[in-house]
């Protein structure tokens, strides 16, 4: 287990206390107003500054170190899923069709943990700190709003580090790796229009239907016949939607779906193959097609130096080098503007029935496990003194 020292154990029952508080008021991005308010509360009786973020929840709090220093920040999100929780925890929601089913909980109370352990250390940084708790991380990309606004600039951010809780990877265990650890993605609606007729006469019709079927099947072959067999990538139509009788031919169909790649030259790939092959595929059958693409998250790119810097206090035994997730995330917003890191805090333990995957109705772990990212953002700060 990584060692842990004193003055961060201290604070275990306090950072699994506040976990437990806003697991019970999940909110959805860009509405957390409890949220806001109890971690605008909590750094104020700290003594810590803070204030809300550009994006209208989520809180933005600077601690100042020593003059001229630079300034390494942390992040947090703290938004929640439109989930039903299905856990029976004793600390379970309250807002009725809200979860935090993704450790969103956590990683707030990391960072709330982190907070407290500097407002005791009672001397003054080498660095300034920046705690940014961010909304709106499962949509719409409440960092993009932020670095938007020159939050990094206005506090001469030099770096920024965040973490997220993984049950893929075994309790009181680390994950990461540099470069690429997660995906770009983007969102896609295409929408076939073909001519409704009576089933017993389709020559009088164009069926939207088996239009997007080949559409459907067509999309399945772009990864293996369009990329680089040696670039990872995904195209995956998760929904198709048309059909109004048994009897009566389509006259209008909807595929929507989703496009993961880890650089721009193979997303760009997929975004044209996916328009072009709709719009061909559509008229060969005498529909047309209309297409909506939503570039969302960029990919997670991991700075090499940052990387060594959290290795140097992690055992072999205890860190997991992971290959890249085909998630998205967007803590890549601050990644492309600054060096950033982002890492996995193991939370699997199928012993005590932490099993559940990310975004489950049953998602949980033991918050006993918070106290190691407490820990590792506390190395972190201590180890960038010199970091450029």
């Amino acid at each position: 287990m990584l060692f842990i020292d004193d003055i961060v154990e201290a604070l275990m029952d306090e950072v699994i206390s506040v976990r437990r508080y806003l697991h019970k008021i999940p909110e959805k991005g860009l509405n957390e107003h409890e949220t806001t308010r109890y971690i605008y509360e909590y750094l104020k009786d700290l003594g810590i500054n803070a204030e809300i973020s550009p994006a209208g929840t989520g809180v933005i709090a600077y601690i100042e170190g020593r003059p001229g220093s630079k300034t390494i920040a942390f992040r947090a999100d703290i938004d929640a899923l439109s989930i039903e929780e299905q856990t029976g925890a004793e600390y379970c929601s309250k807002n009725k069709g809200f979860m935090h089913a993704c450790g969103h909980d956590g990683h707030t109370a990391v960072l709330l943990g982190f907070a407290k352990l500097l407002a005791g250390l009672g001397n003054v940084l080498d660095n300034n700190v920046l705690l940014v708790f961010q909304p709106a991380e499962e949509g719409p990309g409440g960092a993009e709003i932020i670095v938007n606004n020159g939050v990094l600039e206005k506090y001469n951010v030099s770096c920024i580090f965040g973490l997220h809780i993984f049950p893929d990877i075994e309790e009181g265990k680390i994950g990461c790796r540099p470069g690429a650890l997660m995906a770009q993605t983007g969102e896609f609606d295409l929408y076939v229009e073909g001519r409704s007729c009576h089933g017993a006469m389709p020559h009088k019709g164009n069926d939207a239907l088996v239009a997007a079927s080949n559409v459907l099947l067509a999309l399945n072959t772009i990864v293996s016949r369009f990329t680089d067999p040696l670039e990872p990538a995904v195209v995956t139509v998760g929904k198709m939607v048309c059909g109004e009788r048994m009897n009566v031919i389509a006259g209008e169909a909807l595929l929507q779906g989703t496009m993961r790649a880890f650089n721009d030259t193979t997303y760009n790939t997929l975004k044209n193959r996916v328009i072009k092959m709709a719009d061909s595929i559509s008229g060969a059958y005498g529909c047309s097609c209309r297409y909506e693409i939503r570039d969302m998250y960029p990919a997670v790119h991991n700075d090499e130096r940052l990387y060594k810097i959290l290795r140097e206090d992690i055992g072999a035994e205890d860190f997991v080098y992971m290959n890249p997730l085909m998630l998205a995330e967007d803590f890549s917003y601050y990644q492309r503007r600054i060096p950033g890191l982002f890492f996995m805090l193991g939370a699997g333990n199928r012993e005590k029935g932490y099993i559940h995957p990310l975004h489950s109705n049953k998602f949980n772990f033991n918050d006993e496990i918070l106290i190691t990212g407490v820990q590792l953002f506390y190395n972190l700060l201590r180890k960038c003194k010199q970091f450029q």
